[in-house]
C-alpha cells in the first residue's frame, strides 16, 4: 500500500494529540482534579461552618468530619485547640475533611450548613492557620 508523504505527516502530527487528551481525560477520572488545577492558579479555598449554624449542628459536623479524619489537633493540648470554641472546632475539622476527600464543593455540605471561603478564615483565629493545601493546616 502507497502512502503519500502528506498523509504520513497529518499522520504524524495527529499522534501527540491522543495522549495529550488521554492525559485530560484520565485527569478528570481523578476527584479534585479540576480544583487542584484551579489552585495552581491562585485559587485556594476553605470550608468552614457557617455563622448562622446552632450548636448542635455544629457537634453533628464536628463528630461526623472527625469520624472521617484526624481531628488530633484539636484535643485539649493539640496545636489547634485554641481558641476553644464550637464553631471554630468545627470549622477546622470541616476544613481537613473538605481538603482530604478533595476540595469538591460536595465535600462542604454538612445538611447546608457550611460554606467554602475564598478568603482565609485564619484571620478570624490566632492559634492555627487554615491552609487549603495538602498539609491541610500549619502553627502560626
Amino acid at each position: 500500500m502507497f502512502v503519500h508523504p502528506l498523509q504520513m505527516e497529518r499522520r504524524v502530527k495527529a499522534a501527540p494529540s491522543f495522549p495529550l487528551l488521554l492525559f485530560f481525560f484520565l485527569l478528570s477520572l481523578f476527584p479534585g482534579g479540576t480544583v487542584t488545577l484551579a489552585q495552581a492558579q491562585g485559587h485556594r479555598r476553605w470550608c468552614v461552618a457557617k455563622p448562622s449554624s446552632d450548636d448542635a449542628t455544629l457537634t453533628a459536623n464536628l463528630n461526623f468530619a472527625c469520624s472521617h479524619v484526624d481531628c488530633g489537633v484539636l484535643r485539649v493540648g493539640g496545636e489547634c485547640f485554641f481558641p476553644n470554641s464550637l464553631i471554630s472546632h468545627a470549622s477546622l475539622a470541616m476544613n481537613i475533611y473538605y481538603q482530604s476527600m478533595g476540595r469538591n464543593y460536595w465535600n462542604c455540605y454538612f445538611n447546608n450548613s457550611a460554606l467554602i471561603a475564598e478568603t482565609d478564615p485564619s484571620e478570624l483565629f490566632t492559634s492555627s492557620v487554615f491552609d487549603s493545601s495538602i498539609d491541610f493546616f500549619w502553627v502560626a
